[in-house]
């Protein structure tokens, strides 16, 4: 039976040239980037080499590039590590109902030691409007974590604009980007961001390694104590091979980033024109969403049940962010755009990546086409 994967916002399969790029790391240049040897000093360059080809990609200098383990350890860090950092200065951060949940619990985590969090409203597209950030905005107000695209809707924020919007009334505030979704697919620009948090399994890499961008004049305290690697901010012997395995992943992705975009848009535009065809769905995602992304409902069908009728077929889709599935909750995301329960019940999420072609997505309309009726009739909604 073919399969059809259309989960690439939980994660990608690895690109070949990735894996090439990474194997010599575990057979051959297998030191400690720690060790004075010529092994460490080979692993040692190895990260040199990643860390320049990042630092060139966001236009920063090499010092403002730190590997972590993932994002969800980037977004802790930003956000704890500024917090910890800045509480003389203030205890509160601003920051909206629909970012990952490694933000909304990691400031849950802040709430706990004092500090005052505002989770901001945000429309039926789950957009955030520049006045209530502003309108937040207080004498301790130290932090704004606004994500750059989101992981269930595909809805994209203007980050640059509402940083340099909220630097401009309290000039002191750090505003930090979860750009996992952001990353690889559309051009980065740090220019008014300070802090912007990465991952590698998102762009066809390594899961188990993702980044930090810290600009030089935010003071953040490491979150991971121990031997002083990473500039002593991120202690722990790095992941080489990993590492290797991001930058070759962001290479590629950037190498090719408008033929990527094309095909990926292309095929949105295909699936989202002939799933119209259904009766009773909704697109969640906003018509300006990022390319990758299709959230729609399909009214009366658990989403659990559309979701396995379609693994049936061989087509690999969500229920929404990886992490909310895994713990049984529903989406928080749904919730805050004040999606009505029977649209928010039947919401599947599509991932698109530059490996989908338009043949998966005409098969993937044409079961869905099939499937749908089935189902209403089963659970008793015709």
């Amino acid at each position: 039976m073919r399969e059809i994967y259309l989960d690439n916002n939980a994660s990608t399969p690895l690109a070949p040239e990735v894996l090439e790029a990474m194997l010599p790391y575990y057979r051959e240049y297998y030191g400690n980037p720690s060790s004075l040897h010529k092994k460490g000093i080979e692993a040692e360059r190895a990260l040199k080499e990643t860390r320049e080809k990042l630092a060139g990609l966001f236009h920063v200098k090499t010092s403002e590039v730190f590997f972590t383990s993932g994002a969800t350890e980037a977004d802790n860090w930003a956000l704890k590590g500024v917090a910890r950092a800045l509480k003389r200065r203030g205890k509160h951060i601003i920051t909206t109902k629909v970012e990952h949940e490694a933000v909304l619990e990691a400031c849950h985590a802040l709430g706990q030691e004092g500090y005052e969090i505002t989770f901001l409203d945000v429309d039926e597209y789950g957009k955030v409007k520049k006045e209530d950030i502003l309108g937040a905005i207080n004498d301790n107000t130290i932090m704004v974590a606004i994500m750059s695209v989101n992981n269930e809707l595909g809805t994209i924020y203007p980050v640059n604009e509402f940083a340099k919007e909220t630097k401009t009334k309290k000039e002191d505030i750090i505003f930090f980007t979860d750009g996992v979704q952001a990353f690889g697919k559309l051009e980065v620009n740090m220019e008014n961001v300070d802090i912007f948090a990465l991952s590698g399994h998102k762009i066809h890499g390594p899961k188990g390694i993702g980044a930090l961008i810290k600009k030089e004049n935010v003071q953040i305290e490491p979150l991971i104590h121990g031997g002083g690697q990473e500039m002593n901010m991120r202690s722990g012997t790095e992941n080489v091979a990993g590492i290797v395995g991001l930058g070759k992943a962001a290479e590629i992705s950037y190498e090719n980033l408008d033929k990527n975009k094309k095909h990926i848009q292309t095929l949105r535009d295909k699936f989202i024109r002939t799933i119209k065809e259904i009766d009773d769905i909704r697109i969640n995602s906003p018509e300006d969403a990022i390319c990758s992304t299709v959230n729609v409902a399909f009214a009366g069908i658990p989403a659990e049940v559309l979701l396995h009728a379609l693994e049936e077929k061989g087509i690999y889709a969500s229920t929404g962010s990886a992490c909310a599935s895994n713990s049984g909750n529903k989406s928080h995301v749904l919730h805050a755009i004040g999606l009505d329960d029977k649209y928010s019940d039947s919401t599947l999420r599509f991932g698109l990546s530059r490996y989908n072609t338009k043949e998966e997505i005409g098969f993937t309309c044409k079961v869905l086409k099939e499937i749908t009726p089935e189902l209403r009739e089963v659970t008793g909604r015709k």
